[in-house]
C-alpha cells in the first residue's frame, strides 16, 4: 500500500492529501494562538464580484467569476472548499490508479490521471460545498465589494490587533450579512482587542486599517 501511495505516478494526489491533513493541522494551531487560518486566506483572495446571471462566454474575464461561483466561493469559506478538494482530488486520483493498475496491471502518468480527477472532484466541491453553506450560519452569503466594508463597525473575534499582528473581526454588510476580515490599526500606537469595537477606514492589500470607533452613534450589533 506504502508502494503505491508513494509511487511518482500518483505523487500528486498523495501531495493534495498530506496538504490537507497540514492545513487542518494548521488550523487547529492558529486557533489555539488567536489568529485563524481561514480567515488569512479568505482575506488574501482578490474580491471577486459573483454573477451568475451574467451571458458570457467561456473566454470571457467573466467567466473565472462564474466558475468560482459555482464552486459557491463567497457563500462558503475557502478553507472548507480547499479541503473538500484536495481530499476529492487525492482520493479519487488513487482511486482511478488502483482501478487502472489492478485491470490493466500499470499505473496512468500522474498528469493524464490528474485530469479525470480534477473533473470528477470539482462538482463534489460544488454538492459538499452546498450542502455545508446550507448548515452553516448565514455568513458572507451575499457577494458585496469589500470596499463596502469602509466606514462600517467591526469586532474583534480572535487575537489583538496590532501594526504588523492584524486580528480576525466580524462586521456586517448593508444587507446584515455578517463576514470576517483582518484588521489591525492604522495608529502604530494603538492595540485592539474583543473590547473594543473599531471602525474600518481603508483597506491596505490583504488587511483592512481600523481606528477605535469614538462616535456612540456608530453602532454595529454583535449578534
Amino acid at each position: 500500500m506504502l508502494e503505491f501511495i508513494s509511487a511518482p505516478q500518483n505523487l500528486a494526489f498523495s501531495v493534495a492529501l498530506v496538504l490537507m491533513m497540514g492545513i487542518a493541522l494548521l488550523e487547529g494551531i492558529t486557533a489555539i494562538f488567536g489568529f485563524a487560518l481561514s480567515g488569512v486566506l479568505d482575506s488574501l483572495l482578490p474580491d471577486f464580484e459573483f454573477d451568475m446571471e451574467l451571458d458570457v462566454e467561456a473566454h470571457s474575464p467573466h467567466a473565472l467569476s462564474r466558475l468560482l461561483a459555482w464552486l459557491r466561493f463567497g457563500k462558503v469559506p475557502v478553507l472548507i472548499l480547499l479541503v473538500i478538494f484536495l481530499t476529492g482530488f487525492g482520493l479519487i486520483g488513487l482511486g482511478i490508479q488502483s482501478f487502472t493498475q489492478n485491470t490493466m496491471g500499470f499505473l496512468w502518468p500522474g498528469y493524464i490521471a490528474s485530469i479525470p480527477a480534477v473533473f470528477l472532484t470539482l462538482p463534489i466541491v460544488r454538492v459538499l460545498g452546498g450542502a455545508i453553506g446550507f448548515i452553516m450560519p448565514k455568513d458572507e452569503t451575499e457577494a458585496v465589494s469589500q470596499d463596502s466594508f469602509i466606514g462600517r463597525i467591526a469586532n474583534i473575534t480572535l487575537g489583538t490587533a496590532k501594526v504588523g499582528s492584524p486580528a480576525e473581526a466580524k462586521l456586517k454588510d448593508q444587507y446584515g450579512t455578517a463576514h470576517y476580515i483582518m484588521v489591525e490599526p492604522d495608529n502604530a500606537n494603538d492595540e485592539f482587542d474583543k473590547t473594543t469595537p473599531v471602525l474600518v477606514i481603508k483597506k491596505a492589500g490583504h488587511v483592512f486599517k481600523v481606528i477605535k470607533n469614538e462616535n456612540q452613534n456608530l453602532v454595529d450589533s454583535k449578534e
